[in-house]
């Protein structure tokens, strides 16, 4: 898929399969999903991806920082403020997941009645 033959997210030691692994994660991809609507503060962030513990988004954003996706700039204020945002290679990959997002979203009805199909026929023939 890269055009690098030096990458391959299929071998297990690649380092783009690491990266690959931080922007699908649950936190990364809403995190990035997040930031595409802009600049947020770590508290203002953390109120936006619903249920993500203080700990973990850290750690997300640390990863995703690392990889070049955002970037992090400390105000020399008095109290301190810490702003993230995307760098345009993040906000390169967040428009693609923005995108799966919708798509996902709008399929809902479709996804919630395969599921009631699947647990009808399981139910059926386990019962």
């Amino acid at each position: 898929m890269s055009d690098d033959p030096a990458f391959d997210v299929f071998a297990r030691g690649c380092a783009s399969r690491v990266t690959l692994e931080h922007i699908t994660g649950r936190w990364g991809g809403l995190t990035l999903s997040a930031l595409y609507e802009g600049s947020f503060r770590f508290n203002e962030l953390r109120r936006r991806v619903d249920g993500v513990s203080e700990k973990m988004l850290a750690q997300t954003l640390h990863a995703l920082e690392r990889d070049g996706l955002v970037h992090r700039e400390a105000q020399p204020v008095n109290p301190p403020r810490v702003d993230y945002r995307l760098t345009p290679l993040g906000r390169d990959v967040a428009e693609r997941l923005v995108g799966l997002i919708a798509l996902v979203e709008g399929r809902m009805p479709e996804v919630v009645a395969a599921r009631e199909a699947y647990d009808s026929e399981r139910a059926a023939v386990t019962g």
